[in-house]
C-alpha cells in the first residue's frame, strides 16, 4: 500500500480531516486543489456563520482563525469575507497539508486489501482507507423547468464568480436562502437590475446572535458554537451520535429547522432596491427572443435577460465522476446520500465520505465548516482508535460517553 488514508479533497473537510488524522499519527496522502470550490464563488460573499463556526479543525487553537489572524497580521471580522476565508484556508492547507497532491483523481475503483486511485496521467496510488471530501460543486440544484434553456439565459449562483458581467441587465434570481438573497444583492451592487421570486410568503431572516447577546454567560448553555440551529436545538444538532439515535421521523423536520432557507441579519440594507416577489413559484421559463420568459404558478409572468438559481445543491454520489460502477452499486444509499456508520464510514469498508453527504446519518452540522470538528475526532477514533483522540479543546461540547456512544 502506498498510503494508509487517501483524502480526496482539498477543502474545508479535507483539510480539517487531514489535521486530525495526522495529528493521531496516521499515515495520510491528501489529493486535490486546495479550497477550489471557494475560489470559485462569487467574490464579495460574507459567510453567514459566526466568528466560531467559521473556523476549520477548531475554534480555539493553533489552527482556529484567531491563530490565522496572529500569524499573518490579517485584521477583519464578522461577517467573515470570503476572500480572507479562502486566505485562512490556504494557510490551514499549509500547516497541515504541505505535500498536497493536486492531480485530480480520475477513478477510485477496489483493490486488494483496500482502493486504488487513477490519475489522470494514468499514474495509481493504493490506499487501505479512502476519505471523499469532495465538497458539493456537482451537486447544484437546478430547476427541471429551465432544462432547456441555455447557460447565457439561465445559471445556478455556483456558475459566477464575477456578477459583472450583468450590468445593466434584468436578472431573476430564484430562492429565498442566504445564497439567492445575498447573490441579488452583489448583482445590483453591480449594475444589474435584480429582483427575488421566492416561494414563501415571507423571507426569514436571522437573529444576528440578538438572543446570544441577551443571555450572556448562559448563552452556551442552549447555543453550541458550531451555530447551526435555533437555541436549544443548536446543542442537539451539535452532538450527531446522540441526534442521529432519534427516530428518522423526528430528526427530518429537526433537521430542517436547523437549515431552512433564511438570510443573514447584516443583508436587508443591502436589498433595499431589490424587489422581493414573495409567494411566487415559477413554474415554467422559456426563450423568446433572446431572454426568458418566465410564468409563476399564480398566472402571473415575466420577461428578463437571466435567470440565476440559488436554489442550493441536492447530495447524489453517483454524481461524482472518479467513483467506479462497482463502487456505487455497493454503497447503500438514502437518495443520494450514502448510509454512513461509525467514522463516516459507508457499507463499503475502508470507505468514507465527509462533509454534505454524511447529513442523512449525522445531521444538519455536517453541511457546515464547523461540522469537520466532528467529523475529524470521529474518523479518529475509527481509523486509529478512541486513546488517539485528541483533547476536546476546540471541539463541540459533547455530553460525556457520547462521542464512545457510536
Amino acid at each position: 500500500m502506498d498510503t494508509n488514508v487517501a483524502i480526496i479533497g482539498a477543502g474545508p473537510y479535507g483539510l480539517t480531516a487531514a489535521a486530525y488524522l495526522r495529528r493521531a499519527g496516521v499515515d495520510v496522502r491528501v489529493i486535490g486543489q486546495p479550497m477550489s470550490f471557494w475560489q470559485k464563488m462569487p467574490a464579495g460573499l460574507q459567510l453567514r456563520s459566526n466568528w466560531q463556526a467559521s473556523c476549520m479543525v477548531e475554534y480555539e487553537g493553533e489552527l482556529s482563525l484567531d491563530s490565522f489572524c496572529a500569524a499573518t497580521d490579517a485584521r477583519f471580522s464578522s461577517p467573515v469575507p470570503l476572500d480572507r476565508f479562502i486566505e485562512y484556508g490556504l494557510w490551514v492547507q499549509q500547516q497541515v497539508a504541505p505535500d498536497v497532491d493536486r492531480r485530480r483523481v480520475e477513478t477510485l475503483a477496489p483493490a486488494p486489501g483496500g482502493f486504488r486511485l487513477t490519475f489522470g496521467d494514468g499514474a495509481t496510488l493504493t490506499a487501505r482507507r479512502v476519505v471523499v471530501a469532495a465538497g458539493i460543486e456537482l451537486f447544484a440544484n437546478r430547476p427541471q423547468f429551465a432544462a432547456g434553456l441555455p447557460s447565457e439565459l439561465a445559471s445556478h449562483t455556483g456558475d459566477h464568480q464575477d456578477f459583472s458581467p450583468f450590468r445593466g441587465k434584468q436578472v431573476l434570481v430564484v430562492g429565498g436562502g442566504q445564497s439567492a438573497l445575498e447573490c441579488a444583492a452583489l448583482l445590483s451592487e453591480n449594475g444589474a437590475q435584480a429582483e427575488v421570486a421566492a416561494r414563501r410568503d415571507r423571507i426569514i431572516w436571522l437573529h444576528g446572535g440578538k438572543y446570544q447577546r441577551q443571555l450572556g454567560r448562559y448563552a452556551t448553555l442552549v447555543y453550541a458554537p458550531t451555530d447551526v440551529g435555533p437555541l436549544g436545538l443548536s446543542r442537539l444538532v451539535a452532538v450527531p451520535d446522540l441526534f442521529r439515535r432519534l427516530p428518522r421521523p423526528a430528526q427530518d423536520p429537526l433537521a430542517y429547522r436547523s437549515i431552512r432557507p433564511a438570510g443573514a441579519a447584516w443583508l436587508p440594507p443591502r436589498l433595499t432596491d431589490v424587489p422581493l416577489r414573495l409567494g411566487q413559484s415559477v413554474v415554467s421559463a422559456t426563450e423568446r427572443g433572446g431572454r426568458v420568459h418566465v410564468r409563476f404558478a399564480d398566472g402571473g409572468t415575466r420577461d428578463v435577460d437571466h435567470l440565476l438559481f440559488g436554489t442550493g445543491y441536492r447530495v447524489d454520489i453517483t454524481r461524482y465522476p472518479f467513483l467506479a460502477p462497482e463502487l456505487t452499486t455497493q454503497i447503500k444509499r438514502a437518495g443520494g446520500y450514502p448510509l454512513l456508520g461509525p467514522g463516516m464510514e459507508s457499507s463499503v469498508p475502508g470507505l468514507h465520505f465527509a462533509g454534505a453527504p454524511s447529513a442523512w446519518s449525522f445531521g444538519p452540522i455536517v453541511r457546515f465548516v464547523s461540522g469537520g470538528w466532528y467529523t475529524g475526532r470521529s474518523l479518529v477514533r475509527t481509523i486509529a482508535g478512541p486513546s488517539r483522540l485528541p483533547a476536546p479543546a476546540g471541539s463541540a461540547p459533547a455530553p460525556a460517553g457520547a462521542e464512545q456512544a457510536a
